[in-house]
């Protein structure tokens, strides 16, 4: 069973800076196909940003030019660098990995308040 492990969500004033990262132990990395989506309250899971097996980025437009998705092969992990964060950013934040079977992570609570 394969379980992806995300980590460094916290509470952040606005205009700070987080960086997500996730784990994914026991699949052939390189392969995959590898996202970060959140969900806030009430609302349903969205796509935040994705990252191709070749290195190719798509980002939602509310957090184009603020956070950036990058990927390790060697270590098998993926980030997203967070920056000048909204309180429209607060929400659970999940890692994905998609090759021929979709896994998720548990989620991280990221909260952005003043």
């Amino acid at each position: 069973q394969v379980q992806l492990v995300e980590s460094g969500g916290g509470s952040v004033q606005p205009g700070g800076s987080l960086r997500l990262s996730c784990a994914a132990p026991g699949i052939m990395f390189n392969l995959y196909n590898l996202g970060w989506y959140r969900q806030a309250p009430g609302n349903q899971r969205e796509v935040v940003a994705t990252i191709g097996r070749y290195g190719n980025t798509n980002y939602t437009d509310s957090v184009k030019g603020r956070f950036t998705i990058s990927r390790d092969n060697v270590k098998n992990m993926v980030y997203l660098q967070m920056n000048a964060l909204k309180p429209e950013d607060t929400a659970v934040y999940y890692c994905s990995a998609n090759y021929k079977y979709t896994y998720w992570g548990q989620g991280t609570q990221v909260t952005v308040s003043s």
